[in-house]
């Protein structure tokens, strides 16, 4: 699937739910089915400053697709990036530089979190974006 349609199938699954509870406990649900990251990347250069809770995020490529893995310490920011990584991971790093975030917005995600959690969201996306150029880089070198 390409980021698009894994962002357009985000928004119709939390369009199905009435309030913002439900959506939380969605996104909760989402954090426990996340694959637990090798505790070998769980290193400080893996971790995303800005975040309110721990959040280790590593990337690696493989036959031009990016694989991501990541782990939180606290279960809604887990749920957050288990979101994230079914967008981005398995993606070129060309898509995931050229692809819009704009399905946060629409889902009402950013608005409906803590100051500190929403900047925490925005770090992690823009690491998951810095990573996808150092990726990029790397095929065309």
């Amino acid at each position: 699937m390409t980021i698009k349609e894994i962002q357009e199938e985000i928004i119709d699954e939390f369009s199905m739910f009435d309030d913002w509870m439900e959506r939380y406990e969605y996104i909760i649900e989402l954090g426990k089915s996340l694959p637990i990251i090798d505790t070998k990347h769980k290193l400080d250069e893996n971790l995303i400053k800005g975040c309110q809770s721990k959040v280790w995020l590593y990337s690696e490529l493989d036959n031009d697709i990016i694989k991501f893995s990541a782990d939180s310490d606290a279960i809604l920011t887990k749920g957050i990036v288990a979101l994230l990584l079914r967008v981005y991971s398995n993606q070129k790093p060309g898509d995931i530089l050229t692809a819009e975030t704009d399905f946060i917005d629409k889902i009402g995600l950013k608005e409906h979190l803590s100051p500190t959690r929403a900047n925490g969201l925005v770090s992690m996306v823009k690491h998951i974006k810095m990573y996808a150029i150092a990726q990029q880089t790397k095929l065309e070198n």
